[in-house]
């Protein structure tokens, strides 16, 4: 995992609110290189992630989690989803799951906190 800053161009969904640097998953000499925006609802922060159609969303979701919300042990503790559905196979690629390019995806707390 690199992270590096914002170059060349992006899609008007991906730019929306989101750290200026990138996680690269993708290696340089890959032929298809998607940008995933990942949402952290605990961090109300996000960040782009480049990955290929092959990436594992659980990879994708660990590489978001270390930069969003670094201080959390137990990433099983977590979901991931996608327009709302959780995506449960996480060790599935980002294509099988139904993630495009600059699609969305949100990582959440498995259980709600109550708030007091």
């Amino acid at each position: 995992m690199t992270t590096g800053t914002t170059t060349g161009a992006v899609h008007f969904v991906n730019a929306l609110r989101v750290r200026p640097e990138i996680i690269r998953l993708a290696s340089g000499q890959a032929p298809v290189v998607w940008t995933v925006r990942v949402q952290a609802a605990e961090a109300w922060d996000a960040v782009r992630v480049e990955a290929t159609p092959e990436t594992p969303v659980r990879e994708v979701k660990q590489a978001a989690m270390a930069l969003l919300l670094p201080d959390v042990d137990q990433i099983d503790g977590y979901v991931v989803k996608r327009n709302g559905a959780e995506l449960f196979n996480e060790a599935q690629s980002l294509h099988a799951a139904g993630v495009r390019d600059a699609s969305t995806l949100l990582v959440m707390a498995r259980r709600r906190r109550p708030v007091r």
